[in-house]
């Protein structure tokens, strides 16, 4: 979760090797300068499918288009910072995969 002035973004990451992006967000214009917005969530969409991870893309607050897609960006990269950093708690992999009852 990441705020940046008036916008809020929120973030989520799972490197589990299954590409999927559900983001939710919207712009009031149609460009940021001269980047199309709608090109925002196509390209996070694409590099959560093509990286082959879970992302899942909020923006609840914002009146600034800017603010908000810097917000995303920001939130991104903590979340991915995140989900690379080694935890000395875990030894082995970090997976419920087999070992939940159904």
């Amino acid at each position: 979760m990441v705020p940046l002035d008036e916008a809020l973004a929120l973030v989520a990451v799972d490197l589990g090797g299954r590409g999927y992006a559900a983001v939710d967000m919207a712009f009031t214009s149609d460009n940021i300068g001269q980047l199309p917005t709608e090109m925002i969530g196509h390209l996070l969409s694409a590099f959560a499918i093509e990286g082959r991870f879970n992302l899942h893309v909020r923006v609840p607050e914002g009146t600034n288009d800017h603010h908000k897609a810097e917000a995303v960006f920001k939130a991104l990269a903590r979340a991915l910072g995140d989900a690379v950093r080694l935890d000395p708690r875990i030894t082995d992999v970090p997976s419920t995969k087999g070992t939940l009852e159904g």
